[in-house]
Parts: C-alpha cells; sequence; structure tokens
C-alpha cells in the first residue's frame, strides 16, 4: 500500500512539475534571468550606432534600455542585422528586437508586434546627375538594397521587371558600395542620405522619391501574449509621458508625428 501511494504521489508531483512548465513563457524566462537581451541593427544612425567612445547609441539603443531600466532589468545589447533581426528572435536569441522593424503583413505572420514606438520613412536615393522620379523609372537600372528590409520587399514587389536589385547585409556595407560607384541608385532609410553627402559631397547625393512611411515597433516571438502585453503597455505609458517622444525628437530634431503618438 505504501508503495503504491508513493507512486501515486511522485505522480502527482510530477503532473505539477509538467503543468508548471508549461504555464512558463518568455515573460517569466526573462524576469527569472534579471535580464532582458534585446536585438539592435548599430549600423542604421541615428536609431542604432556607436559613439565617438564606441559604446552604443542612438534612439533604438535609448528605447531598448529605457524599458529596461523601467522593467528593473540589466540590459543586454544583441547585435543583429536587417537580415537576422526576425531570426534572432526566432531562435531564441533575443527577447525583443528594437532595431528599426516596421510592421508589415509578411512579418506578421512569423513574429508579433507591439504599438509603434517610431517612425521609418524609406526613400529611393541617387547622385543630382541621374533622373528617376518614380519606380518605373528604375526600369533597367541597377538599384542597391539592404536585404530582408521593408524597402528590398516593397521592390521586389513593386519595382519593374527590367530592375536588377543587389542586395547588401547592411546599410553600412550598402553605403559604402555606393560611396565607392559600385551603385548609383540605391534604397535607404531617408536620415542616412544626408550622412552620406557629408562623407562624399563629390557624389551629390539626394532623395529622388519616398518609397512609403513605416511604422516602427518592437519585435516579440508569436504567441508570447503576456511578454507583448507587457511590451504594449510599456509602449503606451512612455508614449504618454512624452519619454519617446523626447528620445525621438533628441536624434531627429522633430516631434513624432500623430500616427504615433494618437494610437
Amino acid at each position: 500500500m505504501k508503495r503504491i501511494l508513493l507512486g501515486v504521489t511522485i505522480a502527482a508531483l510530477a503532473a505539477i512539475g509538467v503543468a508548471h512548465s508549461a504555464s512558463a513563457d518568455a515573460l517569466d524566462d526573462i524576469k527569472k534571468a534579471g535580464k532582458i537581451r534585446i536585438a539592435i541593427d548599430l549600423g542604421v544612425p541615428p536609431y542604432g550606432m556607436t559613439d565617438d567612445k564606441m559604446q552604443p547609441a542612438g534612439s533604438d539603443v535609448e528605447t531598448a534600455k529605457a524599458l529596461a531600466k523601467d522593467w528593473g532589468l540589466e540590459f543586454e545589447l544583441v547585435p543583429t542585422t536587417g537580415a537576422t533581426r526576425i531570426p534572432a528572435l526566432q531562435t531564441g536569441k533575443a527577447d525583443l528586437v528594437i532595431s528599426t522593424l516596421s510592421i508589415t503583413p509578411e512579418r506578421a505572420k512569423v513574429i508579433d508586434f507591439s504599438k509603434g514606438y517610431a517612425v521609418l520613412r524609406t526613400v529611393i536615393a541617387a547622385p543630382k546627375s541621374v533622373t528617376v522620379k518614380s519606380l518605373a523609372d528604375l526600369d533597367g537600372k541597377t538599384v542597391g538594397t539592404v536585404r530582408g528590409t521593408t524597402h528590398d520587399t516593397q521592390l521586389t514587389r513593386e519595382g519593374p521587371k527590367g530592375m536588377k536589385l543587389v542586395r547588401f547585409e547592411d546599410d553600412a556595407t550598402e553605403g559604402q558600395a555606393f560611396l565607392s560607384g559600385q551603385v548609383d541608385i540605391f534604397s535607404t532609410a531617408e536620415m542616412l542620405v544626408g550622412q552620406l553627402d557629408k562623407k562624399n559631397p563629390a557624389r551629390q547625393v539626394e532623395v529622388k522619391f519616398v518609397l512609403d512611411n513605416f511604422k516602427l515597433a518592437v519585435g516579440v516571438k508569436k504567441d508570447e501574449t503576456r511578454l507583448l502585453e507587457e511590451v504594449n503597455k510599456w509602449v503606451a505609458a512612455r508614449l504618454k509621458d512624452g519619454t519617446l517622444n523626447a528620445i525621438y525628437k533628441k536624434q531627429f530634431g522633430t516631434d513624432l508625428p500623430d500616427v504615433i503618438l494618437n494610437q
């Protein structure tokens, strides 16, 4: 009888353990670890970059640090690129992505998004001597883009059949390819165009036309409902008290647009 009771007790304890494991999720794991791992691309200034002391800086870095501080957690930066942001979530390398990650239907199939915390405008840029005013004008042209970005997706989907896309792994590599004359026409985030012009004024780079305006959101692994809810609460609170607007204004000189502030 004692053996039977002991067996029942062990089985019951095992069942409790299994139930606890099943109920554990990413938010529990983060709290238990006491730190949060956030993937950020440091090659997209002023969203992500390194300062003159070679320390991580930029609006995405400040946003990530603010979230970690408010949650009472240690902040761990996980370096990433445009192409590796989503895989970093899917493979468990990062808990969140705060890295110029815009909301698209394609991405929403594989990860979840928070409320928007900032914006990004994507453009086609080229030297002043190059005449392109629309996607149709890219027919027969070679166009640089950054692999895995929204502008890569948009050009692949909407670009003319005669356009040749050359994909680079990150913005820094694409920028260098333009400055060295490897490509003349390229897609990028609007704020990077001025920086390239300062590096090499002789190239006379300028914005030719706008591709799109995108909400930037925090990326969360699919179906981590509790973690997503907490991130959304945090974004809403920091938009309300002006924290996220102050971070954006510090880097871009303007307030967040109404599409973000009035969510």
